[in-house]
C-alpha cells in the first residue's frame, strides 16, 4: 500500500513498540493518531512525534467505540489499525490469581477484539483496510511463569486467524507480528529485570518490519511473521 496519506491508529502508542511504529508511519507520510490510558504520556509522545492523540483504555468498550468514532470523524477513514496495547503479569501457576489473569486478558485479548471489531466495521464499508496485531514469540511457545501473558498471545493468534479468513473477502489485510525480546519498559512494568545489550532488538526494528510488510502491494500480504535478534547471547 501507499503509506503517504494513509490514516493509522496505533494503540499503546505513547511508548515502546507502539511509539516506534507511530514514528515510522509518520516518517512515511501517514496521518497517525496514538491512543493509550495515560494522558500525560500521550501528550508527551504526540508532541515529540507530531501526531494526534485520543485518550482511551482498550479494555473499556465505551472508550474503544468513542476512540474509533473520533478517529474517523477527524481523518475521514481508517486505513491501518495497529493493535499494540498489551502488558504481562508473570507468576507460577499455583500463585496466579484469577484477577491477574482477567486483567491481562482484558487488555491483550478483549481490548484487541474490541478495537478490531470497531475498525473492521469501517474496513468492510470502505472495502479496504489493514489490521496489524502485535503478539509475541511467547504466543508461539509457552514458558514457565507465563500462564497469563503467553496464553493471551495464543488467544490473539487464534483470533487473528479467524479475522484474516473473515475479512480477506473485503480486501482487508490482517497480519500478526511476533517480536522476540525487545528492549522496552515491558519488563520493568511486569516486575522483572531486563538485561540491556546492544545485541538485543530495539522497538525500531519491529517498526521497520511492519512498514515493510505494509508497503507490499495491496494484492498480497504477509499473514504472520516473527522478528528475532540475530545473536542476542
Amino acid at each position: 500500500m501507499e503509506l503517504r496519506g494513509a490514516t493509522a491508529l496505533v494503540t499503546g502508542g505513547s511508548e515502546g513498540i507502539g511509539k516506534a511504529i507511530a514514528a515510522a508511519l509518520k516518517r512515511e507520510g501517514a496521518e497517525v493518531i496514538i491512543t493509550g490510558r495515560d494522558q500525560e504520556k500521550l501528550e508527551t509522545a504526540a508532541a515529540e512525534l507530531d501526531v494526534g492523540l485520543i485518550q482511551g483504555d482498550v479494555a473499556s468498550e465505551d472508550d474503544v467505540v468513542r476512540t474509533v468514532e473520533e478517529f474517523v470523524d477527524r481523518l475521514g477513514r481508517i486505513d491501518i489499525l495497529v493493535n499494540n496495547a498489551g502488558f504481562g503479569i508473570f507468576a507460577p501457576l499455583v500463585e496466579m490469581e484469577l484477577e491477574q489473569l482477567e486483567a491481562v486478558y482484558r487488555t491483550n485479548v478483549f481490548g484487541a477484539f474490541l478495537m478490531a471489531r470497531e475498525a473492521a466495521r469501517h474496513f468492510i464499508r470502505q472495502g479496504s483496510g489493514n489490521l496489524i496485531n502485535i503478539s509475541s514469540t511467547s504466543g508461539l511457545k509457552g514458558g514457565q511463569g507465563s500462564t497469563a501473558y503467553s496464553s493471551s498471545k495464543f488467544a490473539l493468534r487464534g483470533m487473528t486467524e479467524c479475522w484474516r479468513d473473515e475479512l480477506r473477502r473485503h480486501n482487508v489485510r490482517v497480519m500478526l507480528v511476533n517480536p522476540s525480546e525487545v528492549l522496552t519498559s515491558f519488563a520493568a512494568t511486569a516486575g522483572f529485570e531486563q538485561k540491556a545489550s546492544a545485541k538485543k532488538l530495539l522497538p525500531e526494528e519491529i517498526a521497520d518490519a511492519i512498514v515493510g510488510a505494509l508497503e507490499i502491494h495491496d494484492r498480497g500480504f504477509i499473514p504472520e511473521f516473527a522478528v528475532f535478534a540475530t545473536n542476542p547471547f
